[in-house]
């Protein structure tokens, strides 16, 4: 692969791993926007059934499963992911804590932009089942995003792993926030604070988890966007759309919605928000646009 290739996935990982970190906004959909998610999706499911064939004995398939992942790509890509993870964690801990309301509203501008990405994948095929997968997805989204603030302050192990695989959904189905669901179930700022300490336990924990989440679901999805993928980017558009429930820039800390108030600098975020996804889409069909790419 060209060095620009590289460097390009690298960007593209670093855009996945921030978004992993920012609750409400989905690394699935940012792999979406970005050109990448099928490319991660198929090479998540060899490398389970790669592993299913070594535990199997069946080198030979297994050796094939390998062969069919595009590591050119894949490794750029995760690079990116853990530089984002940690630069990220780093940054936006304290700016969650000091300007709730402008961090939230934009995300949502992020969010708003990235409507385009599965709307425009499904806009051919649309029909009545579609808008009401679309409409149930968002009922969902809506629903969950409403749920109160949990609070653990000290997880156990099985905690930590059960969740996290849980939460790494966010990064093969678009529309969904592992970083919400952290934050959902209380685990979001002790997860933040052992990536910008260093934990070694229970960050090694929590990719155990994610890795196991990983083969499972993505093998999951894969099928469905195979064999149902207009619906299920529908769900996925629905997803993504009641999920700006969460990011209503004015409310309290068990999610109570709150009057609007001084919206300068939230109006101004959304649209900086909105912008940067834009100027993203606009850049990848460039990209892709471009001979010998």
């Amino acid at each position: 692969m060209k060095p620009a290739s590289s460097l390009l996935n690298t960007l593209r990982g670093f855009l996945i791993g921030t978004a992993e970190v920012i609750p409400g906004v989905s690394g699935g959909t940012i792999a979406l926007i970005v050109g990448v998610y099928e490319t991660i999706i198929s090479g998540i499911s060899d490398f389970g059934s790669a592993l299913g064939y070594l535990v199997r004995g069946k080198i030979t398939q297994a050796l094939a499963s390998f062969k069919k992942i595009r590591f050119a790509a894949l490794l750029p890509i995760l690079f990116g992911m853990l530089v984002a993870l940690f630069a990220a964690a780093a940054v936006l801990e304290p700016l969650i804590e000091s300007e709730p309301a402008v961090v939230r509203a934009g995300f949502a501008g992020l969010l708003i932009a990235s409507f385009y990405v599965p709307a425009r994948m499904i806009r051919e095929s649309f029909s009545v089942t579609s808008g009401l997968a679309i409409l149930a997805g968002a009922a969902i989204a809506f629903w969950l995003t409403s749920l109160p603030n949990a609070g653990i302050t000290e997880p156990g192990w099985w905690q930590i792993v059960l969740f996290a695989a849980v939460a790494v959904c966010a990064l093969v189905l678009p529309g969904v926030s592992g970083s919400f669901f952290l934050l959902a179930v209380g685990m979001y700022a002790p997860t933040i604070a052992a990536v910008n300490d260093r934990d070694l336990s229970y960050l090694g924990l929590f990719i155990a988890g994610a890795i196991a989440g990983l083969l499972v679901f993505a093998r999951a999805v894969q099928w469905f966007l195979h064999n149902q993928r207009v619906l299920t980017l529908s769900l996925m558009l629905g997803l993504m759309i009641g999920s700006l429930r969460a990011l209503w820039p004015w409310q309290s800390a068990d999610r109570e919605m709150l009057p609007l108030s001084d919206p300068v600098l939230p109006l101004v975020a959304l649209i900086i928000g909105f912008l940067i996804v834009l100027v993203t889409i606009i850049a990848e069909r460039y990209i892709r646009a471009r001979p010998n790419q």
